[in-house]
């Protein structure tokens, strides 16, 4: 029997879980969240997807634009000017 990964495990526990890998990041936008000073609300668009992919990070980092990565997401929709918008939420996110 094969040893189960990390993403084996998490996608097992929590049947919301989508895990993508090698798919390229069309944009990547950093901005300082309004809410809490310490973190870095970082939103990505992928290549063929039209819905935006969220994440929080304490400090800044260099551009994903360009780069192909594996990540761990799952639905969820936030409320924008009264509209409700889909997002994914990343829980895992890395360089392939």
């Amino acid at each position: 029997m094969a040893k189960k990964t990390a993403i084996d495990k998490l996608l097992s526990e929590h049947q919301e879980l989508v895990h993508s890998e090698d798919i390229k990041v069309v944009s990547h936008v950093q901005r300082a969240d309004r809410q809490n000073d310490e973190w870095y609300v970082n939103t990505i668009m992928l290549e063929n997807i039209d819905v935006p992919f969220k994440y929080k990070r304490k400090k800044q980092y260099k551009s994903l634009a360009g780069q192909r990565v594996n990540i761990t997401y799952y639905p969820d929709n936030e409320t924008v000017a009264g509209f409700d918008i889909e997002i994914m939420k990343i829980v895992r996110i890395k360089t392939s």
